[in-house]
């Protein structure tokens, strides 16, 4: 009346493991991108000038100001170096992991037969 059903194949295999895995990477990798976008454009702000015959009156003359010397140099902002650095962290961990987990199953395999 019951039928034995075979456990055997029933443990993942290193493939399903591996596509797993960079699912959940990509998944990770896509939303800090995401946030990244979104964090510039979030914290973006329009300035008000007041108008000089507005409703507050004329404006008070200011001294003008000093003359401002702007150095452009080349570079990469520090969140994108800092993500750059969390991704390759997180490829190393999962690389290491993977090829740890393929050498012991070969190991036992070699074991065993």
């Amino acid at each position: 009346m019951f039928a034995y059903l075979s456990r055997r194949g029933t443990r993942p295999r290193t493939m399903t493991r591996l596509r797993r895995v960079t699912a959940a990477l990509a998944a990770v990798a896509g939303g800090l991108l995401a946030w990244a976008a979104a964090v510039p454009a979030a914290s973006a702000a329009t300035i008000l000038i007041p108008d000089p015959g507005g409703a507050s009156g004329p404006v008070p003359a200011i001294a003008p100001a000093a003359p401002v010397r702007v150095i452009a140099a080349g570079g990469m902002p520090g969140w994108q170096i800092t993500l750059i650095a969390v991704a390759a962290a997180l490829v190393a961990a999962a690389t290491a992991v993977f090829l740890d987990r393929t050498r012991a199953s070969r190991r036992s395999a070699a074991a065993t037969g």
